[in-house]
């Protein structure tokens, strides 16, 4: 892929890799045909045996990607696009424990036009996000909502950091209003989901706050914490 290092340094630090795993898992395709069987692995990556801490903690690794695209989107006017067989997921070792990573073997980032960012965005949300989420409830008990909230808050800091920058906030702050739209939303949700999970406020007022309305059951992944934004804080 034809991407400056800065770009692929963004990539590795949100456990994204460009390239095939050393120790693969499954891919974005295996997941939606045979969730059973890729929640099984992430079972046995994370430890987390109960399968409703598993499939959040996925949806929570899948939400750094998507929410990363529209990162990209905004900062560069790109987008990755690709089957669902080149996104695959596969076992890195991450601060001293094994974790479920991300790995772009295929596929390339195109330049967006802005007239297309909403069809572009509704896209994302649909492949990354719902059907990640449809499929992950088939094998477990977590809500459809733990999912689009694990996306939410990756979004939500990036959202925060890009309309900080005079630089970015006017391309950061079209793209928020997309997602904020109800008509980005058709098919999707009843309504806009991260309207919703804004509540009427600016990002950077709710960092750090109990904005979630569920569990991601980070407290419950063996090594890992709770999370800033959970709402069993209250």
């Amino acid at each position: 892929m034809n991407l400056t290092q800065e770009q692929k340094r963004q990539l590795n630090s949100y456990s994204i890799y460009i390239g095939e795993p050393a120790h693969p898992l499954f891919t974005l395709k295996t997941l939606k045909s045979d969730p059973e069987s890729a929640l099984r692995l992430v079972r046995a990556v994370s430890g987390a045996e109960n399968p409703t801490v598993a499939a959040s903690y996925f949806s929570r690794r899948a939400g750094m990607c998507t929410a990363f695209q529209l990162y990209t989107l905004i900062v560069y006017e790109e987008v990755w696009e690709g089957p669902n067989d080149a996104l695959q997921f596969g076992a890195v070792e991450e601060f001293g424990k094994l974790s479920v990573s991300m790995f772009l073997n295929g596929g390339d980032y195109t330049m967006a036009e802005q007239a297309d960012y909403t069809e572009i965005i509704r896209k994302l949300l649909q492949a990354y996000v719902k059907e990640v989420s449809d499929a992950l409830l088939t094998v477990s008990a977590a809500p459809s909502l733990t999912h689009w909230e694990n996306m939410f808050g990756f979004l939500l800091y990036h959202l925060h950091v890009l309309l900080s920058d005079p630089g970015t906030s006017p391309d950061a702050e079209a793209v928020m209003n997309i997602l904020k739209d109800g008509r980005t939303w058709e098919g999707l949700a009843k309504e806009s989901l991260f309207a919703r999970y804004l509540r009427g406020s600016h990002p950077s007022l709710l960092l750090n706050t109990t904005v979630r309305t569920t569990c991601c059951h980070s407290k419950d992944v063996p090594g890992l914490m709770q999370c800033g934004y959970c709402p069993l804080k209250r």
